[in-house]
């Protein structure tokens, strides 16, 4: 497994813009899924966005429109640009990657995760 370091995370007014980074100890290009997770506080980790090798993506309808991902093969670097932040999208974000190409499947390997605060 390679190791995953997520970067990017801070302070942001609500309607502001933040990318995090998370980048690879290895290289990406093969890795079939990639995606970000959050936890907002006391809550349970959900998906927020998903990148297959394909460049296949997927949202949830909480950040659909708000959110892309996207992944840099070259940097071995998977981002994720959030636009228009809201209070509620304030949580801890990791970063993930699996052995399949499509949202339903599990994860398998994870980063310390990155915290992500909006203020309102």
């Amino acid at each position: 497994q390679v190791q995953l370091v997520e970067s990017g995370g801070g302070l942001v007014q609500a309607g502001g813009s933040l990318r995090l980074s998370c980048a690879a100890s290895g290289s990406i290009f093969s890795v079939p899924g990639m995606g970000w997770y959050r936890q907002p506080p006391g809550k349970e980790r959900s998906l927020v966005a998903f990148i297959s090798s394909g460049d296949y993506t997927y949202y949830p309808d909480s950040v659909k429109g708000r959110f892309t991902i996207s992944r840099d093969n070259a940097k071995n670097t998977l981002y994720l640009q959030m636009n228009s932040l809201k209070a509620e999208d304030t949580a801890w974000y990791y970063c993930a990657a699996g052995s399949y190409g499509r949202p339903s499947y599990p994860m398998n390997n994870w980063g310390q995760g990155t915290h992500i605060t909006v203020s309102p």
